[in-house]
């Protein structure tokens, strides 16, 4: 075969197989497409909220009760002087009877109501702050007095405020490159997506979150015991990241 032949066989092939392919792409004027896209911000955590506990347990519920009260009250004494920018807030009071161990009856004896044979009594009480570098010293002078229950890493109202605008740009630009990405898949030009809706709660899934909540619990401690003195704890915020959901509806010229 001469060798002009064989390049008119090749280009021929070659016209053949493009137009098969454009014939098998579908027109895609007035074409209507869903794009998901996300976008996150991440932030230091810069606000804690420290639980305290006190316990006390007696015969008597009053004794037990008063020691309660009267710790609580050295305990809160001291977190607002060591931290007088917390929001303090005290809850779950609690009394609760103790009694002993069930013994086995004898056989035929009437079933005697039980009796207590102590008391437990107990509060907590909650301090949100945004003193990150005072929070080792603060823990430690409380510790003192109360028994420290749990810590909670969070942002406060004024950074999750900050990080919203941040937000809602990353998303809508993670939206506008996926539309980028979309057309020339579809072999059209960006040019020619008209962005029709846009929905940033999520394809009107109103009645979920998707994103966590800036005060959710990032970070607990566990229970540590009562002592005084007690050496100052180690703590790490760490950070918080905070998503958005975004659903755009474009449409092709």
């Amino acid at each position: 075969m001469s060798r002009s032949r064989k390049l008119m066989l090749s280009s021929l092939f070659a016209a053949t197989g493009f137009a098969a392919q454009a014939q098998a792409l579908p027109p895609t004027s007035g074409t209507l497409v869903i794009v998901p896209a996300f976008g996150e911000v991440k932030h230091t955590n810069d606000q804690v909220r420290i639980t305290f506990n006190v316990e006390e347990q007696d015969k008597d519920k009053a004794a037990a009760a008063s020691r309660v009260n009267v710790k609580m009250k050295q305990g809160t004494d001291i977190l607002k002087r060591q931290d007088p920018q917390a929001i303090l807030q005290t809850r779950g009071y609690y009394t609760y009877p103790v009694y002993p161990e069930d013994q086995p009856q004898p056989r035929g004896s009437a079933n005697k109501p039980r009796q207590p044979t102590g008391w437990r009594v107990g509060q907590y009480l909650d301090a949100t702050t945004t003193n990150l570098n005072n929070l080792p010293k603060t823990v430690a002078a409380v510790q003192s007095v109360l028994g420290l229950n749990g810590l909670y890493f969070g942002l406060s109202d004024a950074t999750s405020k900050k990080l919203d605008d941040q937000r809602i740009a990353a998303t809508y630009q993670n939206l506008t490159e996926r539309i980028t990405s979309i057309a020339h898949a579809m072999g059209r030009n960006p040019a020619d997506a008209v962005l029709d809706t846009v929905d940033f709660e999520g394809s009107g899934n109103y009645a979920q979150d998707s994103s966590p909540a800036p005060k959710a619990m990032m970070m607990r401690a566990a229970s540590m015991a009562e002592a005084a003195p007690v050496e100052e704890p180690s703590f790490e915020p760490g950070e918080t990241t905070l998503n958005m959901r975004v659903v755009g509806k474009v449409r092709f010229k």
